[in-house]
C-alpha cells in the first residue's frame, strides 16, 4: 500500500463525480485505495502521457548477474561523488577496475549496474535478488495504477536497461503496449512504451545518439551519457513525435539548494561542462523534429530545474556568455562546448515556440528527487487542447519493510486530447 502523509497535517475532504454521483474521499483514503486526484482527472477523449525514472530498473537476469559480480569484488562504489577526497577516488578507481574484472570473469561484455545501485551502507543489510524482485513487482504495481486510474497511453521510460525490462514492468497489460528503448553501451537508457490500441499506425522509434555525448571527449573510452529516444504515433488521426531525454546529472539547480551550488551551464563544474555539451545537441534535435513534426512533446528527466531558469526572466542577451542571441546559430567548439548559460531559454527561444507544463500537485506521499522531470509541449500541439494541461506527480507503490526503493523519481503525468 502506499503510504499515508503522516505529518500531522489536517486531513481535506474533496468531492469527486464517479458514475455521475459525488463521492467524498480524504486524501488519505485515496492514497490507501492507491488513487490520487488526478485518476477523475481525464474523460473519455483523453489519455495520459508519463515520464517515469526507473532507478537502474533491469531483468531479473540482470540482477542476478549483478548481485554476482558485487559479491565477488564485496560492497563498494564504482564511481565517487564530484567533491570526493582524493582517498576515496582512489578507492573508487580501484572498485571500478575490480567490478570489470569481476564482469569478464562471469560473463564477458555484459552491462552491470554499479554496485551501490541498489544498495548502501547505511542500509541494515545487502540487497538480495529477492530484494530486487520486490522492487519489480513494485514498478509493475505502480504502472497498472497509472494505466487503470490515469489512462495512461504513453510512457517514456528512463533509467531502464532494455526493452525487455520495460514489458517485464507493464505487467498484465504488457500485451497491449508496444516498446522500445535506445541501442545503448551502458546499462542506463531510455524508451517507451504505447498502447497499440493509441495509435492508427505502428509506432515508430528513433534513437538520438548524439545526444550521448562523452563524458571526456577527449578520451573515446571514457563513459557516455544517455542518447535521447523519439517515438512517433498516428493519434486520432494527427501525427504526433514524444521526445524522451535523462540529461547528465549533478548540474540541476540554477537557485542554491542545501548543498547543491548554484550554477549555470558554463560554469567548469564537470558534470555542468558535459551538460553544456548536450544543449546544442537537443536543440538542433527539437528544431529538427518541429519542421517534421510540428505537434510534439519533449519529456523526461532533465537533470535541471527548467522552471527556475524559466521564473528567473533572463534577457536574451545573458543567455550565452558570449551575449549572443539565442535564436541565432549556437556555435560549438571543437570540443564541442557552446557559450549557453540556461537551458531552457536556449532551447524556448521562438522557433518553434515550447510551453512547460505546470505541475499542478505533486501528492504528499511523493519521495524523491523533485524538480528534475518534466514535460514540455509545443506550440502546436497547446493550440490543439481545448483546455491548457496540466501534469501530476504521482507516489510509487512501496511493499511494507521494501530494502531497495521502488524509485528515486514519481512519475509524472499529462493529460493529452486525442
Amino acid at each position: 500500500m502506499h503510504k499515508p502523509p503522516g505529518d500531522g497535517r489536517a486531513v481535506r475532504t474533496k468531492t469527486y463525480l464517479h458514475n455521475g454521483l459525488p463521492m467524498k474521499l480524504t486524501a488519505a483514503l485515496l492514497l490507501t485505495l492507491g488513487l490520487t486526484q488526478a485518476c477523475y482527472a481525464h474523460n473519455a477523449g483523453e489519455y495520459g502521457v508519463t515520464s517515469f525514472n526507473g532507478a537502474w530498473a533491469g531483468t531479473t537476469a540482470d540482477n542476478k548477474l549483478h548481485h554476482e559480480v558485487c559479491s565477488a569484488v564485496s560492497w563498494c562504489r564504482n564511481r565517487a561523488w564530484r567533491d570526493a577526497t582524493p582517498e576515496v577516488l582512489k578507492a573508487a578507481q580501484k572498485c571500478e577496475a575490480d567490478t570489470k574484472l569481476a564482469i569478464e570473469r562471469l560473463q564477458p561484455g555484459a552491462l552491470v549496474a554499479p554496485c551501490s545501485a541498489y544498495t548502501s551502507p547505511k542500509k541494515a543489510r545487502a540487497a538480495t535478488p529477492a530484494d530486487y524482485e520486490q522492487k519489480l513487482d513494485a514498478m509493475r504495481e505502480t504502472i497498472t495504477k497509472l494505466i487503470e486510474t490515469q489512462n495512461v497511453g504513453v510512457f517514456a521510460f528512463q533509467e531502464i536497461r532494455s526493452e525487455e525490462v520495460i514489458k517485464n514492468m507493464l505487467g498484465k497489460y504488457a500485451d497491449r503496449f508496444e516498446t522500445c528503448a535506445a541501442p545503448h553501451p551502458e546499462f542506463q537508457t531510455v524508451g517507451f512504451a504505447w498502447k497499440r490500441s493509441l495509435t492508427g499506425k505502428p509506432g515508430k522509434c528513433v534513437t538520438n545518439q548524439e545526444l550521448a555525448v562523452k563524458e571526456d571527449p577527449a578520451n573515446a573510452a571514457s563513459h557516455a551519457v544517455r542518447p535521447g529516444v523519439a517515438l512517433e504515433l498516428l493519434v486520432n488521426g494527427k501525427a504526433i513525435t514524444f521526445m524522451n531525454v535523462h540529461l547528465k546529472a549533478s548540474c540541476a539547480n540554477l537557485l542554491k539548494r542545501g548543498n547543491w551550488a548554484a550554477r549555470t551551464l558554463d560554469d567548469p563544474d564537470p558534470a555542468c561542462r558535459v551538460f553544456n555539451r548536450q544543449v546544442p545537441v537537443l536543440e538542433r534535435w527539437i528544431e529538427s523534429v518541429a519542421r517534421t513534426s510540428p505537434n510534439f512533446v519533449l519529456m523526461g528527466d532533465f537533470n535541471r530545474r527548467i522552471d527556475e531558469e524559466a521564473q528567473a526572466a533572463v534577457p536574451a542577451s545573458e543567455v550565452r556568455a558570449d551575449h549572443t542571441l539565442p535564436s541565432s546559430e549556437n556555435v560549438a567548439d571543437a570540443s564541442g562546448y557552446v557559450q549557453t548559460k540556461y537551458l531552457w531559454q536556449e532551447i524556448s527561444d521562438g522557433s518553434p515556440v515550447l510551453h512547460q507544463v505546470p505541475l499542478r500537485e505533486a501528492d504528499s506521499a511523493c519521495k524523491g528527487f523533485t524538480g528534475l522531470d518534466h514535460i514540455v509541449i509545443s506550440d502546436a500541439l497547446l493550440a490543439q487542447q481545448k483546455k491548457p494541461p496540466t501534469s501530476v506527480k504521482t507516489p510509487v507503490f512501496e511493499h511494507p519493510g521494501q530494502l531497495i526503493d521502488t524509485s528515486d523519481h514519481c512519475p509524472r503525468t499529462m493529460m493529452l486530447e486525442r
